[in-house]
């Protein structure tokens, strides 16, 4: 008697750990819909095209500047040209860290888009947090950033809800 209220018993408790409560947002779509993070994305790509221009300047530079010394370098000294390829060289490698110091994992880029878009994807994160809470959600999975989700079912897409806890919609 004891054995089958024990084997029950695991059973139920077994079963009430398989029957987990799964959602899915997906945060590109919640993100398209809020217009503070559109703002923040135009003004970092204005950001991005004015860095990549001025990079693309400075190779432009540096690119006549090579020209310039292959024309002319029947006509320099050894010592010359020794001077004028290292002067190319630095000007490159001035480029380089210049395009790092935008570009970089640690660039004006990359803070910039930690200042604007961070505080945005923040306050979806905290929303889906406590939709999870309050709903016993164990897993919500983000339809956006994983293409291994073959099927949904649209009844346990939380975007809107996140959206509507935002504020936006």
């Amino acid at each position: 008697m004891k054995r089958t209220i024990l084997i029950i018993a695991a059973l139920t408790i077994g079963l009430g750990a398989w029957a987990q409560k799964f959602a899915y947002v997906d945060t590109e779509y919640i993100l398209k819909k809020i217009p503070s993070y559109k703002a923040a994305q135009e003004q970092l790509d204005k950001l991005s095209e004015q860095y990549q221009k001025e990079i693309e300047e400075k190779y432009a530079e540096v690119d006549k500047m090579y020209k310039d010394y292959q024309t002319e370098k029947v006509l320099l000294t050894e010592e010359m040209k020794k001077k004028r390829e290292d002067e190319i060289i630095a000007q490159e490698r001035q480029v380089k860290e210049l395009q790092m110091k935008y570009f970089g994992r640690d660039g004006l880029l990359f803070k910039k888009r930690e200042e604007l878009v961070k505080p945005i994807q923040d306050q979806v994160f905290n929303a889906i947090k406590e939709i999870a809470v309050e709903g016993g959600y164990a897993v919500i999975f983000d339809a956006a950033a994983s293409p291994n989700m073959i099927y949904t079912n649209p009844r346990f897409d939380k975007s809107e809800e996140v959206l509507q806890r935002l504020g936006f919609k």
